[in-house]
């Protein structure tokens, strides 16, 4: 039995490495005070899913009796994506649920991703959880709740399939990365008339091939190779929990989500003109610019999956997108992060063309680095970044953002440095018009970061 760990609730959800932050004992602790503030929402069951990690099935059993000990109902959906947890908030007798994930992260680690009441929960609504666990006084419910099982997969593929219509056949190439998303996204896309190539869709928490996060290019290697080996006209791919889509072209270019939010603004913008479209810090600079052109207002926000979520919420946007890959539809879908549906989507829209990869290849772009992370101790980060907004000096008429970290915008590119949420490290990516250009700024801001930690080790 671990010690409770006040490191493992993250800003938007909670996250350890197993046997030594995270145990079956701490969540069944986890369940019960999630459980807790649920019949203080008014909720009476709470809807539970896991992914496909090999700690996966002791963490959501003890995460049921947790929520049980509280008094809460369960409703036990299995091995399944995260979205379809989502799914089963919106469309099952509850507005809660908790998906037992460690998402893209390493095999030794696991946590949850949490919706209180129809809201994911992020900031102070986790830490509340985290002090509730030490209030506890160790009593359980008088009256235990009722545990059962339902298989949501059918509801969740069907309502896809009823939602999306593709104009042509198409073969695609699909890498689930042994991610969970593999026992799902074969099915579905066949469904919509897709041919289907799988790659890597047996489930499998070792991740033996690659690890499945499609915001990494090494990770996307196995799907360039299938798209110039085979007649599949595009490839999609999924991370380990199924909330992030990534996209490769014919000819093995990466269409990164900021590029495909381009081509879901335009398209949910001939449905809901003049609304605002969400896009966090991490984007091209050239989506605002796309979205205003399409008609849309775009408005910037903070990275993180459950930020985007509230910001949606209480902007009334129909779209939002970060650039890790989480797209956010509440145009014909629920507003929460599905990487299936989103690949779903993108190929509704491919299949008018007839040459996707033409399409994609011709949406703005410049010189760009994926995400680059700088890997420090943990609490460095945040500590490192709190000194560069304090102290960082950028010579010239740059315009410093500050929402989430320093984004510096040029007027031929873009640097941006931010403290991740989930891992002791500086997220970092950079935009420019020209290879000089992106040199430049990349060179500020190594001045300014060696300034602050000299021992540093940059990523570029």
């Amino acid at each position: 039995m671990l010690p409770l760990s006040k490191t493992i609730f993250k800003a938007y959800d909670i996250r350890g490495i197993i046997d030594k932050t995270l145990d079956a004992s701490i969540a069944r602790k986890i369940g019960q005070a999630f459980g807790q503030a649920a019949l203080a929402k008014g909720e009476k069951s709470v809807v539970i899913g896991r992914d496909g990690r090999l700690s996966g099935p002791a963490l959501a059993a003890a995460l049921a009796q947790g929520l049980q000990a509280a008094g809460v109902d369960v409703i036990d959906l299995g091995v399944v994506a995260t979205p379809m947890v989502y799914f089963g908030t919106n469309v099952l007798d509850t507005k809660s649920g908790i998906m037992v994930t460690g998402s893209h992260n390493p095999p030794d680690y696991n946590g949850f991703k949490m919706v209180l009441a129809g809201e994911a929960i992020h900031g102070e609504a986790i830490l509340a959880l985290y002090r509730s666990i030490v209030d506890h006084d160790g009593s359980d419910s008088a009256t235990p709740g009722g545990y059962a099982t339902h298989d949501i997969r059918a509801a969740y593929i069907d309502r896809i399939l009823g939602d999306v219509t593709l104009a042509r056949p198409i073969r695609i190439a699909v890498d689930c990365g042994n991610g969970v998303a593999g026992a799902f996204a074969g099915d579905l896309f066949r469904g919509m008339g897709c041919e289907v190539i799988e790659l890597f869709c047996e489930v499998d928490g070792n991740f033996p091939n690659h690890h499945p996060d499609p915001a990494h290019p090494e990770n996307l290697q196995d799907l360039i190779r299938c798209l110039a080996e085979s007649d599949a006209e595009i490839g999609i791919a999924f991370d380990g929990d199924g909330d992030r889509l990534g996209v490769v072209t014919k000819d093995g270019q990466i269409i990164y989500p900021d590029r495909q939010m381009m081509l879901f603004a335009a398209d949910v913008l001939t449905r809901h003109p003049g609304q605002q479209i969400l896009y966090d810090v991490k984007c091209t600079r050239h989506l605002a610019p796309w979205i205003t052109k399409h008609g849309g207002v775009p408005l910037m926000c903070k990275t993180g999956h459950s930020l985007v979520k509230a910001e949606l919420r209480a902007t009334g946007a129909p779209l939002g997108g970060e650039m890790s890959g989480h797209i956010f539809f509440k145009d014909r879908w629920y507003g929460f992060d599905d990487g299936l549906y989103a690949g779903a989507r993108l190929l509704e829209i491919l299949t008018r063309e007839s040459d996707p990869s033409a399409l994609l290849n011709a949406l703005p772009q410049s010189d760009s680095t994926p995400e680059l992370h700088l890997e420090l101790k943990e609490g460095e980060n945040v500590a490192l970044m709190d000194m560069l907004r304090r102290d960082a000096v950028f010579p010239g008429n740059e315009r410093i953002i500050t929402i989430d970290g320093l984004r510096v915008e040029y007027a031929d590119g873009f640097g941006l440095a931010r403290s991740s949420n989930t891992t002791p490290v500086i997220v970092m990516r950079f935009e420019a018009e020209t290879p000089a250009a992106l040199a430049r700024i990349q060179g500020q801001f190594r001045r300014v970061i060696l300034a602050a930690k000299p021992d540093a080790v940059l990523p570029f």
